[in-house]
């Protein structure tokens, strides 16, 4: 009788593992082609995986919030609905659960050996400590960015390329400050995407010599056109015309004049980026924030930007990101403006090298110049503030970048077709 593994896919790149949230199918179960099994999460983004198959499920070899690595076989479907024989898939993964709890329950005198201790380490994660000479204490400092603040390979490699930098350059790793609880405060635990949001921004300051560059921009002319045209675009292409794809549109022609800034670094290497790809931040309903990518930014039209930016805005908002529509991004852009808000120095998405942010157009009284002298009137302004890692990004470079995006919103094309 024939069988299918159902193997736990690679969500995103560098991704080397995921926790199983919740099935959705138990053993017994008639499931269809297509049909969800599993919910998923890694340190990027929660899925849920369907069948490629249609059958019985005759084994189910993970349980739930158990940390699988990518390629393990974590369920069986016969595909004729029958029986199958899956003893020998089922032993092994209990060979290997068994060596992992050896692994854990195993203490070692020496001083730079991984002690007991009530968090969990991975039996990699203890290797790589082990022979790197991290002790105890150091390895218990690590902000974990997997689920449940576990820690993963890749913290523990940022941990020691932090380490191996000289002194001067270390930031000391500081525990958080006392708080007193008093009478009427509410207790509200971080959830696990807020805990990742904070880890991932603390890991940016400390990785990153921000710096942040404004300028405002008078953007009249822009806001004429689209409101002449907004109800005519979208009869057009079914898409409501919002700012956010004309500025994407304006960074990415930007980008493509200064290629230094659609980079990132290793700290010791530049990576100019040949792809275009912004990231646009998402707030969600619960306050927290994501940020799907643009694929190919400046080779789309504004139709294909419009349509890009409403549909990864509306999959964000109903966790129906693929973990491709989160990755690769080069750039990104967040909209302060969404609140009302003149401009703010937003922090950069590692391991990219700067990100805008827009403000608020607000109506402003402006001194205009013409040939009959120097006039007073109502503009349409908004400020655009550039944060750039000033490792790699000098303030000539954020300069004249930032100058260069409102360049081309101030000298919009008003006669434009859609």
């Amino acid at each position: 009788m024939a069988k299918f593994d159902i193997i736990m896919p690679k969500l995103g790149e560098s991704v080397e593992e995921a926790t199983i949230l919740r099935w959705l199918i138990k053993e017994g179960d008639l499931v269809e082609e297509d049909q969800s099994l599993v919910e998923l999460a890694t340190d990027k983004v929660d899925s849920e995986i369907p069948s490629p198959v249609e059958g019985k499920v005759v084994k189910i070899l993970f349980a739930e919030n158990e940390v699988v690595a990518v390629g393990k076989v974590i369920a069986i479907i016969a595909l004729d609905g029958e029986d199958v024989d899956v003893q020998d898939t089922a032993v092994e993964i209990k060979q290997e659960k068994d060596v992992q709890k050896t692994h854990l329950a195993v203490e070692k005198d020496d001083k730079n050996s991984i002690q007991h201790t009530d968090r969990f380490y991975s039996p990699l994660v203890k290797t790589i400590a082990a022979k790197e000479g991290i002790t105890q204490a150091e390895l218990d400092t690590i902000a974990g960015s997997g689920s449940n603040d576990r820690l993963t390979k890749k913290d523990v490699l940022n941990f020691l390329e932090n380490r191996t930098k000289s002194p001067q350059n270390q930031k000391p790793i500081k525990s958080a400050a006392p708080i007193s609880i008093n009478a009427g405060d509410e207790i509200i635990p971080m959830g696990r995407m807020r805990k990742l949001i904070a880890d991932h921004m603390i890991m940016s300051v400390q990785t990153s010599a921000h710096v942040t560059s404004v300028i405002e921009a008078d953007v009249t002319n822009l806001v004429k056109w689209r409101n002449k045209v907004k109800i005519e675009f979208q009869k057009k292409y079914g898409q409501k015309l919002t700012y956010m794809p004309i500025f994407t549109e304006a960074v990415a022609k930007a980008l493509r004049d200064f290629p230094q800034v659609n980079a990132s670094t290793d700290g010791n290497n530049i990576i100019l980026r040949k792809q275009v790809n912004i990231g646009m931040a998402v707030a969600l309903e619960d306050w927290n924030l994501i940020v799907p990518v643009i694929k190919n930014a400046d080779q789309k039209n504004l139709a294909g930007l419009a349509t890009d930016v409403n549909t990864l805005a509306q999959n964000a908002r109903n966790n129906k990101l693929s973990p491709d529509d989160i990755s690769g991004g080069t750039f990104s852009i967040t909209n302060f403006g969404s609140f009302d808000n003149l401009f703010g120095t937003p922090v950069i998405n590692q391991p990219q090298v700067a990100i805008l942010a827009t403000g608020s157009i607000v109506k402003k009284p402006a001194v205009l110049e013409t040939e009959h002298g120097d006039v007073i009137a109502i503009r349409h302004k908004m400020y655009l503030s550039l944060s750039y890692d000033h490792r790699i990004v000098d303030g000539a470079l954020g300069g004249a970048f930032v100058k260069k995006i409102a360049d081309y919103l101030e000298q919009f094309d008003t006669t434009r077709n859609i």
